[in-house]
């Protein structure tokens, strides 16, 4: 008997979501993302006009926000191609165009593909999850965002973290934040913010109050965030001293005459009561652990202040060269020092030398010297109080302060040698970097320079005194020690981590989920 079976019934397909057209057409959209490379430069001192900055991130999403991959590199690169070279045009100050256009040149091309999955968000979160581009969308896209920050801020030779969107904010309501979330989690909770703003508009949100709920309370965190707290632990009498001297690459030096000029500029402070004389980066001339006379010096000068000085010079150990900075008494050395943990690329070393010696070989053959990464931890001890140290470049990483805060820093000394960028936004670039970590470890923070501008700031970031640029002067202040750690210090690495890994795990899931609906 033949039994005849039932067809069987197609089973249902899920309703395919097009995929959003790109929200401008390509050229708009390169012209966007050109604007928003000037506003962000802008942003940052010594225009630092930091709301420019928001304006700048939501440019640039509307320009990315639609595109397939090749468009998204195109106006990603754009937007790299204009921001980097007004940003870190300082560069060419003493060492010409040469590394001005290898570093910007080399941010803009690790920018066109780090900021590619932001893009594919715009595409797969919509399509995979059609109601979560209100919320969802807005936080995937701050995640990755603060991912491609985190990116190139360790990739290549240690990564270049200088244009990071928090640091804007030195200046701005929202600069409390990093004591909580670190200048990662203030970069996230920018974008965050914008994201949703431009789907309130896109979706005309305003006609329904729920929708303004999550860009209203996300604003409200950004603008209302008091500092987190630390405790009060007394205070230390601090002297800061720029002396002015020729500590350029290309100035022309006579045998002691860096030592010669720190040491007139801290006559003033002979007769004063004194916990700690600080001078910056490169204020020494000489090694004192291999030079008699400069060690002589050193302590001469320790002994007329009666006080230690915490001072910085080159210093070699067996074939190894650091940027050491190092306390000294009237005594001599007491064995406390610490060396740069990131030496800059092609300034301070030349990372795969024989590559770029082929490509710029005058160039290359200036920088003879090659400095080691330092590994002690970044803070001495004087009198029972821990201070944290950063070496010039080093206050944009965050493990250095990180680590000398965890430490037991109860203030924060930060030495640098601004000398070669005379006259440029580099010093006052830095200058907001360092008040940016007052705010987010709750601690005061002297940052004395060679030639300005030198300051010593509150805990959240307020100036106390000021030397101004190209002059000799010495700074003497009680300055605010604290104790206890922020939430930023605390957290910091683990909203970074979790930024990060949930941005693009859910990117992925997206893409996954977009596939199956196509």
């Amino acid at each position: 008997m033949l039994i005849r079976r039932a067809a069987a019934e197609p089973r249902p397909r899920t309703a395919a979501v097009p995929l959003p057209p790109p929200r401008l057409p390509l050229w708009a959209a390169v012209l966007s993302a050109a604007l928003a490379g000037v506003l962000m430069d802008l942003a940052f001192p010594s225009v630092g006009l930091w709301p420019l900055a928001f304006v700048a991130v939501g440019l640039l999403l509307l320009a990315l926000d639609g595109r397939r991959v090749g468009g998204a590199i195109l106006v990603s690169a754009v937007y790299g191609a204009v921001f980097y070279p007004l940003l870190v045009f300082w560069a060419t100050r003493y060492l010409g165009a040469v590394p001005w256009l290898g570093l910007s040149g080399a941010e803009a091309a690790l920018t066109s593909v780090a900021l590619v999955p932001i893009a594919l968000a715009y595409r797969w979160i919509p399509r995979a999850w059609p109601r979560a581009r209100k919320v969802l969308l807005p936080v995937v896209i701050g995640a990755l965002w603060t991912t491609h920050e985190l990116f190139l801020g360790n990739w290549p030779y240690g990564g270049f973290p200088w244009a990071r969107l928090g640091m804007t904010q030195s200046e701005s309501p929202a600069a409390p934040v990093v004591s909580w979330l670190g200048v990662s989690g203030l970069s996230f909770l920018m974008v965050v913010a914008v994201a949703m703003i431009i789907e309130l508009v896109r979706a005309a949100g305003w006609r329904r109050p729920v929708a303004l709920v999550a860009p209203g309370v996300t604003v409200l965190v950004l603008l209302l965030t008091p500092a987190f707290p630390t405790a009060s632990a007394g205070s230390m009498r601090i002297g800061a001293v720029q002396g002015n001297g020729t500590t350029g690459f290309f100035d022309e030096r006579e045998p002691y005459g860096v030592i010669d000029a720190q040491t007139e500029a801290t006559a003033p402070l002979v007769g004063e009561d004194i916990d700690l004389l600080v001078w910056p980066e490169g204020g020494v001339d000489y090694d004192p652990f291999q030079d008699a006379v400069t060690a002589r010096r050193l302590t001469r000068v320790s002994a007329r202040v009666d006080a230690p000085l915490l001072a910085n010079t080159a210093t070699e150990r067996g074939d190894d060269i650091f940027n050491t900075s190092f306390l000294w008494t009237q005594d001599g050395t007491t064995g406390q020092s610490h060396d740069k943990r990131h030496p800059v690329p092609f300034g301070e070393y030349v990372p795969d030398r024989a590559f770029f010696q082929a490509l710029a070989p005058d160039l290359v053959g200036l920088l003879t010297r090659e400095y080691t990464p330092g590994s002690d931890a970044p803070m001495v001890t004087v009198d029972g109080v821990g201070v944290g140290l950063a070496i010039c470049f080093d206050v944009i990483y965050d493990e250095v302060i990180r680590e000398g805060v965890g430490a037991g820093a109860q203030v924060l000394v930060f030495q640098t040698n601004n000398a070669d960028f005379r006259g440029t936004d580099e010093n006052l670039q830095q200058l907001a970097f360092a008040r940016m970590r007052a705010i987010e470890t709750g601690r005061s923070v002297v940052n004395v320079s060679t030639v300005g501008t030198s300051q010593i700031m509150r805990p959240d970031g307020s100036t106390v005194a000021s030397l101004d640029a190209n002059e000799a002067g010495a700074l003497l202040e009680d300055v605010e020690l604290r104790s206890g750690l922020t939430a930023g210090v605390l957290l910091g690495p683990w909203v970074q981590s979790a930024l990060m890994l949930g941005g693009l795990v859910t990117l992925a899931a997206a893409g996954m989920a977009a596939r199956r609906r196509r």
